[in-house]
């Protein structure tokens, strides 16, 4: 397909490896009071910006709890929140296997909008994260996809020109984003398409 000579392989986190529905936490909520479920994400929604805001590290763990807990009128404590909203997490174990191979010749690095709740509650344990050289967390670097310094941020831990990175990534826009720095990307849809795009390129 191309003359690329990859060495830096970057996946995302959610829904590549981890997909995940809002649809737990939401009946959970309900269970616990009717309406809650439906109350938080209509609050979740049109207060999207409070999550950027939190994912990109412009504020801490405390400022988005205290904006996001306002719905429940004291009927769910910040740990019971912390959980249900972290509780929300599989794992494409097929994607997951795909990486003790790769590693035996690339530089792995997980690149993902996240937040320290998820983090801490949904996916810090998860097994497969030990083939990652690099964890590169959105509110760790004060910065989120699709912007040029989360990629850069990417490439100064590498030290390899964008060329040899190939991004993986579920949202097609991230993706483009990170072609139009010079890397390649691949929109993920499904396990199996993953696996022709990387053997298209001779990774796999």
């Amino acid at each position: 397909m191309n003359n690329r000579k990859y060495s830096i392989i970057v996946f995302d986190l959610g829904m590549v490896l981890i997909p995940f529905d809002y649809n737990i936490a939401l009946e959970k909520l309900e269970k616990i009071d009717k309406g809650m479920g439906v109350n938080f994400l209509n609050h979740y929604k049109s207060n999207y910006e409070t999550h950027r805001l939190f994912e990109r590290g412009n504020i801490n763990e405390d400022e988005f709890l205290k904006r996001a807990m306002t719905v429940f009128n004291g009927k769910v404590d910040k740990e019971t929140f912390k959980r249900i909203y972290s509780e929300i997490f599989s794992v494409n174990q097929n994607v997951a296997d795909l990486l003790p191979e790769l590693k035996k010749k690339y530089t792995l690095v997980l690149l993902s909008n996240t937040n320290s709740i998820h983090k801490e509650y949904g996916w810090k344990n998860y097994s497969f994260l030990k083939y990652f050289d690099k964890l590169i967390l959105s509110h760790e670097v004060n910065a989120v996809k699709p912007e040029e310094k989360i990629f850069n941020k990417v490439e100064k831990f590498t030290g390899k020109p964008p060329s040899e990175h190939i991004f993986i990534d579920d949202v097609k826009e991230y993706a483009e984003a990170a072609i139009k720095l010079g890397w390649d990307g691949v929109q993920f849809t499904c396990y199996e398409n993953l696996v022709i795009e990387l053997k298209k390129r001779e990774i796999l």
